[in-house]
């Protein structure tokens, strides 16, 4: 898969995006901001599991690198639990800090939800991010994700956002021909 932007690139992951996924991957920070712990792999480890990512994907979840235009590799989006019944699927998306507060992330985002409204049958795109990670949940409304509610996990409030595609439709600033969608 390939989807080119102004200044952002989606395309497949590849092998040689392992060291940069090591690298945020273990980082306490980013980490922290997934709600998860950083992996306890080593290198070898984690090049194994990314290459039987890479070679055999789950038909459930479509996993991409964002590349900046010329090329560099800067985050990973994807879309997941693809329930076709419900037309639905959650996203994710993630950015190394240095890459932070430059439009890259919102733009992935606009570019991956018409895509997702465009080229699939999924009507609905929801995501859960943390409660205190209001830079996220900025981010989020102003690709067109509305907040849907609270939901406790564990120790942790996520909020849930969703965004429609009918009106995604309305708000989409890549859309210039509504009839593509």
């Amino acid at each position: 898969m390939y989807i080119q932007g102004k200044n952002v690139i989606l395309r497949s992951k590849k092998m040689e995006d392992v060291n940069n996924d090591f690298s945020w991957r273990t980082n306490e920070e980013l980490s922290r901001l997934d709600a998860t712990t950083p992996i306890n792999l080593s290198i070898g480890e984690f090049r194994r599991y990314s290459k039987q990512e890479i070679d055999f994907p789950s038909p459930s979840s479509v996993r991409l690198a964002i590349d900046t235009i010329d090329g560099k590799h800067i985050g990973n989006i994807m879309y997941y639990d693809i329930d076709i019944r419900k037309a639905e699927t959650e996203l994710g998306i993630m950015l190394g800090k240095e890459f932070w507060g430059k439009g890259y992330g919102q733009e992935a985002l606009q570019l991956l939800i018409n895509h997702i409204f465009s080229k699939t049958s999924l009507k609905r795109i929801y995501l859960h991010t943390l409660d205190w990670n209001l830079r996220a949940q900025k981010s989020f409304k102003r690709s067109g994700f509305l907040v849907k509610g609270n939901i406790n996990r564990g120790k942790q409030v996520f909020i849930l956002m969703e965004v429609i595609k009918e009106n995604w439709i309305e708000v989409n600033p890549l859309n210039h021909n509504k009839d593509d969608i």
